[in-house]
């Protein structure tokens, strides 16, 4: 059809223009490319250096520094003469390469010993790529330089020039060792001891420099060590090594001589370093762990526990991804995808798909088949492009498709394809660009293959940015190897699983859909109706709830009148004329009951009744009742505050646009029996529809891309790792997670 040649066009100019800034080369993180120290020798100079990566520059005219310390203030900034290049969106500036080098003067004259500095700049790569203008706020020790001072008053004065060193994104000060690394160890059952090591962000331990043993005699032993793999890692002093970042927690079988209960000492060693290049030496720690007493049966001088260590199920996949075969991979990921192809995010392609192959007309088997692998291809390919840039640069890039704006807009598009096939006008590309797609491919005379690929890429990013445990793996496996190969093709095997029913409907469409005549203009009707609905299901991650169920109930009475719900029957009437009436009059009980469950004060549409005859608000009084939290420092506060009171903490990761996170919220949290169990748990949710800094820094201290997740915590402040909850869980399921915790 010509409608589908213009929205062709508009989409392929939109999806270019929000993807310009994304080039097939990786670009490195703005604290990486432009590199920040500062130094202080005393209390009236401060030095500050640039490590400008090799391909980027800074702007001189860029470079603002300000005092945020009352006490002093700065002389006139001596910035050094730059290179002038011609840029071409700037004309003509002034650039640092490699190194900047700035010796700032203070005015210090009560000789305050803290400074607080907010330093601004921005630089671009040369490929032409701009960052934002980067803030960083300084907080430095001034050391203060005495006369005469003696070798251990020298030392004393390097040392506080080491900790006034600070990168761009960091603290000035290193952490003291056990803050930088926390080490923990507690025992789960009477044969196994849990030890766990908490990295702060910017630290890292070497996997190779990591032991624990049993420190004093005692009637246990430790089988050996097994380490989980590591992010592997060039280290300039040791080579290429594997590391540990934020986290890693490992199960230790024990043996044990008699079924006594005992205090154990156990002594973990381990070694890391910090980011900005400062090691720490190697380090050593003893926990008490208060080990219960064992079970009666069995030969207790050969116990070991069978149990293999508990790990979610992304972190099983992760492994899988390094053991297993390619083929092996590649045939489980595609069934992975087989299992998701019928959730929310993905069944909405299927009236996106259909309504493509209606608006072509009588089309045969063959091009119905081809315009279905076209759409699942570029989506397939589309979903591993964007999976791949989130594994590497550590956030969903999809979620720049799931701003309001763009939802509408695409939302927009639905309605006016949903209009052309209703027959109101049809949408034509000119003559020109039409003669241009007709030379531009002999097989594909029409574009319209081009137009279903553009369509299936866009579907990809806007409809569906779901989140699951085998997509968590796979972005978890790319992020800590870097094998983009073996992660990729995993994700586009899951990609042309999601794709299989939308495959099938194609093969059959030839068959199934009705010849040219009136039966194809009635089949066009009802997936302009179908297109309506993504439309509105669209527009429900960013509209109010209630507005949302008001469109449902439009979407089902305006078609039910149409279908002569309304209307007598003539006693002529067909059976076909009286079945369609039938089906208009439940189409038209049901808009009805969206309006009184709206007007009522329900917004699940699925249940737009519920609680209506039971009096107040049933969805109100059904879900747990949540309490936000923007920041990671509100997150560690709650925590401490119910250890301190001895509950567990379950932090669910929400987003407005996450189908899966309302599918949750409106069925399984809603649940009596969810309810109940989660009534001793302190319930917090994070929000991160804004996507702001603060959103993706709660994401990123749990290593997420994204919501759903469901993260736990023990009455001790610890996260149950092995608990994870990635993706949606039915009722049931859920309570089967929270089994134990």
């Amino acid at each position: 059809m010509p409608c589908y040649r213009l929205i062709t066009l508009l989409l392929l100019f939109g999806f270019f223009t929000n993807a310009a800034a994304l080039d097939s080369q990786d670009f490195l993180p703005p604290d990486q490319a432009f590199r920040l120290t500062v130094a202080a020798s005393d209390t009236e100079h401060v030095a500050l250096n640039w490590r400008i990566a090799d391909g980027y520059h800074l702007y001189r005219d860029k470079i603002k520094i300000q005092s945020r310390t009352e006490s002093i203030s700065l002389a006139t900034v001596p910035l050094p003469t730059g290179a002038e290049e011609h840029d071409a969106t700037l004309g003509d500036v002034v650039v640092y390469r490699d190194n900047l080098d700035v010796k700032l003067p203070l005015i210090n004259g009560t000789h305050e010993r803290q400074l607080k500095l907010l330093v601004k700049y921005q630089g671009c790569a040369d490929v032409g790529v701009c960052y934002p203008p980067q803030k960083v706020v300084l907080d430095i020790d001034l050391p203060v330089a005495t006369v005469g001072a003696s070798a251990t008053g020298g030392l004393n004065q390097f040392v506080q020039g080491l900790k006034g060193l600070t990168p761009g994104l960091f603290s000035s000060e290193l952490l003291p060792p056990e803050q930088a690394f926390q080490f923990f160890a507690e025992a789960v059952g009477a044969n196994v001891l849990r030890v766990n090591w908490r990295i702060a962000d910017g630290y890292y331990l070497y996997k190779d420099k990591l032991a624990v043993q049993l420190k004093t005699p005692a009637h246990a032993a430790l089988t050996p060590l097994q380490l989980p793999e590591g992010e592997a890692y060039h280290d300039e002093e040791f080579g290429q090594v594997q590391i540990y970042r934020r986290n890693v927690s490992v199960d230790i079988p024990l043996t044990r001589e008699n079924r006594a209960a005992e205090t154990l000492q156990v002594l973990a060693k381990f070694q890391g370093c910090a980011d900005r290049g400062v090691c720490y030496p190697p380090m050593q720690q003893v926990v008490e762990v208060a080990l219960p007493e064992a079970a009666e049966s069995a030969d207790l001088s050969a116990v070991v526990a069978s149990t293999p260590p508990a790990v979610s199920e992304q972190d099983r996949i992760v492994d899988a991804l390094r053991r297993d075969s390619l083929p092996l991979t590649w045939l489980s990921f595609f069934g992975f995808g087989l299992l998701l192809a019928f959730t929310p995010c993905v069944f909405p392609m299927i009236p996106i798909l259909s309504g493509i192959i209606v608006g072509h007309g009588d089309i045969g088997t063959r091009k119905a088949f081809l315009l279905s692998l076209s759409y699942v291809l570029a989506s397939a390919t589309m979903y591993t492009v964007f999976g791949v840039l989130a594994a590497l640069f550590g956030s969903n890039l999809q979620v720049i498709f799931q701003q309001p704006w763009v939802i509408a807009v695409f939302a927009g598009l639905f309605v006016l394809l949903s209009l052309s096939m209703f027959g109101f006008y049809n949408l034509e590309v000119p003559k020109a660009l039409q003669e241009r797609l007709h030379r531009s491919s002999d097989r594909h005379r029409d574009g319209s293959y081009w137009g279903a690929a553009i369509m299936g890429a866009l579907s990809s990013l806007v409809v569906g940015p779901c989140v699951a445990a085998p997509l968590a793996a796979a972005l978890i496996y790319i992020g800590q190897t870097g094998d983009v190969w073996l992660g990729g093709s995993a994700l586009f095997a899951m990609g042309l699983g999601m794709g299989m029913p939308l495959l099938l409907l194609g093969a059959s469409a030839g068959r199934l859909l009705p010849k040219a005549g009136a039966w194809l203009n009635t089949t066009k009707s009802v997936f302009g109706v179908l297109m309506l609905a993504v439309a509105v299901w669209m527009l429900a991650r960013v509209i109010p709830a209630q507005a949302s169920m008001f469109l449902y109930a439009m979407l089902l009475v305006i078609p039910a009148i149409f279908l002569n719900a309304i209307d007598p029957l003539p006693d002529s009437a067909s059976g076909w004329r009286k079945l369609w009436k039938g089906v208009g009059i439940i189409l038209l009980v049901l808009g009805i009951l969206e309006l009184i469950g709206l007007s009522a004060g329900n917004t699940n549409p699925l249940q737009p009744m519920r609680g209506v005859f039971a009096g107040g608000r049933a969805e109100a009084a059904s879900k747990p009742l949540f309490e936000r939290v923007k920041t990671l420092a509100e997150l560690e506060q709650r925590i401490q505050q119910a250890a301190s009171a001895g509950k567990s903490v379950m932090l669910d990761f929400y987003a407005e646009w996450c189908i899966s996170c309302k599918e949750m919220e409106a069925y399984t949290f809603a649940d009596s029996a969810v309810k109940q169990t989660l009534a001793g748990f302190v319930l917090l949710q994070a929000d991160v529809t804004d996507n702001s800094d603060a959103d993706q820094a709660l994401l990123k201290r749990f290593d997420l891309i994204g919501p759903p997740g469901i993260i736990f915590f023990g009455a001790d402040g610890r996260e149950k790792a092995d608990r994870r909850v990635i993706g949606y869980q039915d009722a049931e399921t859920f309570l089967q997670t929270l089994k134990g915790l």
